[in-house]
């Protein structure tokens, strides 16, 4: 061991003048205060975004493709096109809308139905070489069986046939201009013109032939009182029509006008039947899949059946035909708990085919949604899709992309309190700052002597270096330590958080080795940064300068 060591070690614990070594312990302590705090929030941080995006990619994919219109059939094919991209091992459609959940007297507004693929989606009925592209299975609380998602004999949905009626057709004359006729020029506006008197003929048409029925379906005397111009003959002879001994007159109800009305029209169950209420109903009923905080606000149980709503209001044209509010009944064949409180509110998953029943637009879905085998390269994976189908009529996504406001917001935290508990360390080596001063002015003369017995100003550097370094070890080491009993102590013990607020239930910690690493090299670097100033004053000392006071 070369003498530069020894005399660090010998100043650390001198026992000549107390404050030294109480002033080394105090340096040592502020040390390793820093590291525990920034070592205990980079994991708690660390958790945060770890169990995040556990809880995202637990019910959600890794990469998205989704068309810039809500016509995407042709869905097939880019699952077969994607589907070849090296590290792709997963692909299925689906389709998401918002819609109204009742069960009794309670409703759920603003839910998220998404339609899934139940074999390549959730590996349900899948062969051995398919790979499930939701992880949502391991979420499913016990009793609930994903079987029962699609009926037997389902198949996509139809395309809706508009209910217009069909254009009329012109005959070319002189006021069209020969307009539709087959050798005419482009139409102008005299053919719109009479396009419209064609609708307005159609109109005319369409009253004088239901006037016609109506005269064909009245009494004989009334049809010869309004021939003979009498406006009031069809009264009379409704008044006369009145069957023998039907009440006449004022008539007063049974009870008299004091009776009440009951509140609710509760009609009785032959006229009409609840299928809710049958169960052998229930069992037929397509299979639905919601979260657990959305099957306790519902009042849900697994077996039980939910109505599912479309949130339109009102009459809605779509593709030509005027459709009221779909309403369907499903079966809740489970109960999902992601630990997300956004996603167990506000997301159910059904069969893809049903719920295209919703809209009709037929066999057409959302997107296409993909599993990959490096979750860290999902960013690599989507950019190499979009470059396949550079068409530009699909946008690619992955999951980060995805949720990029919230693991934006996590990154930023955790990089700020990184920044703001770093300060620590900083104060802490201050603290070995005024130690080592303290030191180099208490052994002024020994100093000196060192130098006059040959000693280079580069030893005595290494003397006061070797003191900050032997500081910052020590307190890195003892910091770390106590990081790792604070982050076991919140595993074991747990501190519990407000679901609404937080999304989750408990404060999650991760310890990663690279982030304690990371942190102890940076409390090194600061605490052998904070002895330079020290230290070269030290080493610049002249034997004369320390002898004068003598």
């Amino acid at each position: 061991m070369s003498y530069p060591i020894e005399v660090a070690l010998r100043y650390l614990g001198s026992k000549k003048r107390a404050f030294i070594s109480v002033g080394t312990t105090f340096a040592i302590l502020g040390v390793a205060l820093g590291v525990a705090a920034l070592a205990t929030v980079m994991s708690v941080t660390g958790g945060f975004q770890a169990e995040f995006r556990e809880k995202v990619l637990g019910v959600n994919a890794h990469v998205l493709v989704i068309k810039y219109s809500t016509d995407f059939r042709e869905y097939r094919t880019i699952m077969e096109q994607v589907s070849k991209v090296p590290g792709v091992i997963g692909v299925a459609p689906f389709s998401i809308n918002p819609m109204m959940l009742t069960h009794g007297d309670a409703t759920a507004t603003g839910v998220l139905v998404k339609g899934v693929d139940p074999a390549r989606s959730l590996g349900v009925g899948a062969e051995g070489a398919s790979t499930a592209v939701l992880d949502l299975p391991r979420h499913i609380l016990p009793g609930g069986d994903l079987a029962g998602l699609r009926r037997p004999g389902s198949k996509p949905a139809e395309r809706a046939v508009p209910s217009l009626p069909d254009v009329p057709v012109l005959e070319p004359d002189a006021g069209a201009r020969g307009a539709l006729a087959p050798d005419a020029p482009a139409p102008d506006a005299g053919a719109e013109i009479d396009l419209l008197k064609a609708y307005e003929a159609r109109i005319r048409e369409d009253e004088r032939a239901a006037a016609a029925r109506d005269a064909a379906l009245a009494p004989p005397t009334s049809r010869a009182a309004e021939a003979d111009g009498a406006p009031d003959a069809r009264d009379e002879e409704a008044e006369v029509a009145v069957a023998e001994g039907a009440p006449r007159g004022a008539i007063e109800p049974q009870g008299g006008y004091g009776s009440v009305l009951p509140d609710d029209d509760e009609l009785p169950p032959e006229v009409d039947p609840d299928p809710c209420a049958d169960k052998e109903q229930i069992a037929r009923m397509p299979g639905i899949v919601i979260g657990a905080a959305l099957a306790k606000n519902l009042s849900l149980e697994l077996g039980q059946c939910v109505t599912v709503t479309s949130p339109t209001i009102g009459f809605s044209f779509a593709n030509g035909a005027i459709k009221p509010p779909v309403a369907k009944r499903f079966r809740v064949i489970a109960i999902f708990e992601a630990g997300f409180e956004q996603y167990d509110t506000k997301l159910a998953y059904a069969d893809l085919y049903e719920t295209q029943a919703f809209y009709d637009q037929g066999d057409t879905v959302t997107g296409v949604e993909m599993k990959v085998d490096d979750i860290d390269n999902a960013s690599g994976i989507a950019r190499e899709i979009s470059k396949l189908l550079g068409s530009g009529l699909y946008y690619t996504m992955d999951w980060e992309e995805l949720n990029h406001g919230l693991f934006t917001a996590l990154r930023i935290q955790q990089i700020g309190m990184s920044a703001v508990l770093a300060l620590i360390i900083v104060v802490a080596a201050f603290t070995v700052i005024a130690t080592l001063i303290m030191v180099v002015l208490d052994k002024k003369k020994e100093i000196a002597v060192l130098k006059a017995m040959g000693a280079t100003d580069a030893a005595v550097l290494r003397i006061f270096l070797y003191q900050g370094g032997i500081i910052g070890v020590a307190g890195t080491t003892l910091g770390l330590l106590l990081g790792v009993a604070v982050c076991k102590g919140l595993l074991v013990y747990g501190f519990p958080l407000d679901p609404k607020v937080y999304f989750i239930s408990h404060l999650p910690v991760q310890a990663r080795p690279q982030e304690f690493i990371i942190t102890g090299c940076i409390a090194i670097l600061i605490c052998l940064a904070a002895t330079i100033v020290p230290s070269l004053y030290a080493a610049r000392l002249r034997p004369a300068e320390g002898f004068r006071a003598q």
